[in-house]
């Protein structure tokens, strides 16, 4: 049995790997920005001289994601949660999402959250997997359909016998492991997630809301990263832009920056150039998604915040 002690420094143990992990990619960015710094100054030229009215429809569609987090997150709860006071946190999470690694702070934010709306931290914990699992697999459905309607695009790299091998193998490692009690927590915690699922499709309501939440909060950031490109005039077709923006992002959250700074951009600036886009144009369209997502947002969403922290919501 773990002592508390003991849970408390591998916590801490996690959070050390993880902020190093983070400064480590972060300094990375910052290099490559400042080696290729005549074209990020080129890519923000141009957006300064981008077609305003896009960058509104962008704007439009970046105010209409947290509307959409809020959606997913109380279709993935049976709970009838507050509707301002969620969409609000959902506001406060994206903030705080900037702040730590690997979502850490968006997950902290809506963990507390409904762990005050009256849910049991195990519940809570288990609505936002639930609500994760459901984002993932609306991701990759998207990117599958997609990829059909514009062949060619993403190239699947290709692997060596002895590279598959030991992908399959370490797949398959789990299962021919014996039963520790980490395994077996993990297992637990499985199968209290897709209880929650099968008690949540059981109500129409809360299904739509969560697989209709999530198919938006992607639709919605595609659509923010498509006006950007229809403002610095980028000539790439809205369904490959979209296909682009998912890939690149799905890419991205496998490392743990805070909020994907300098790992989604690095993503989306190489996958948007290897589609044949000049760099100077693909930094400008960057930098488009990431000050309509996160710089505009940012203060006011730490504002929120710490309002909602004062009034005990969080």
């Amino acid at each position: 049995m773990t002592s508390p002690v003991g849970l408390t420094a591998a916590g801490r143990r996690r959070a050390y790997w993880h902020a190093g992990a983070g400064l480590t990619l972060l300094l990375g960015a910052l290099y490559l920005a400042h080696r290729h710094w005549t074209t990020v100054e080129h890519g923000a030229g141009r957006l300064a001289g981008a077609d305003q009215g896009w960058l509104l429809a962008g704007a439009t569609a970046a105010l209409g994601t947290w509307a959409a987090s809020a959606l997913a997150q109380q279709g993935a709860v049976v709970r009838q949660l507050p509707g301002p006071r969620l969409v609000a946190a959902q506001f406060a999470a994206s903030a705080a999402n900037h702040l730590l690694p690997a979502g850490l702070g968006a997950g902290a934010v809506n963990l507390r959250f409904l762990m005050r709306c009256g849910l049991s931290p195990a519940r809570s914990a288990g609505a936002l997997a639930v609500k994760a699992a459901a984002g993932a697999a609306v991701r990759m459905v998207l990117i599958v359909l997609l990829a059909a309607a514009c062949p060619g695009l993403l190239r699947v790299p290709r692997l060596s016998p002895a590279v598959l091998g030991i992908a399959v193998g370490a797949a398959a490692l789990p299962a021919a492991l014996p039963l520790t009690p980490w395994w077996a927590r993990c297992r637990q915690a499985l199968a209290a997630v897709l209880a929650d699922i099968r008690a949540l499709h059981a109500r129409p309501a809360r299904a739509a809301a969560l697989w209709g939440g999530s198919l938006a909060f992607a639709a919605l950031h595609s659509l923010v990263l498509i006006a950007v490109t229809r403002a610095v005039a980028l000539p790439l077709p809205p369904l490959q832009v979209a296909l682009l923006y998912l890939a690149a992002s799905s890419a991205a959250a496998l490392l743990p920056t805070p909020g994907g700074l300098g790992s989604l951009d690095a993503a989306l600036a190489l996958a948007l150039t290897a589609s044949g886009t000049p760099a100077a144009t693909a930094a400008s369209a960057v930098l488009g998604y990431r000050l309509l997502t996160v710089w505009v947002p940012l203060l006011p969403g730490l504002a929120v915040l710490a309002m909602l922290v004062r009034r005990k919501a969080l």
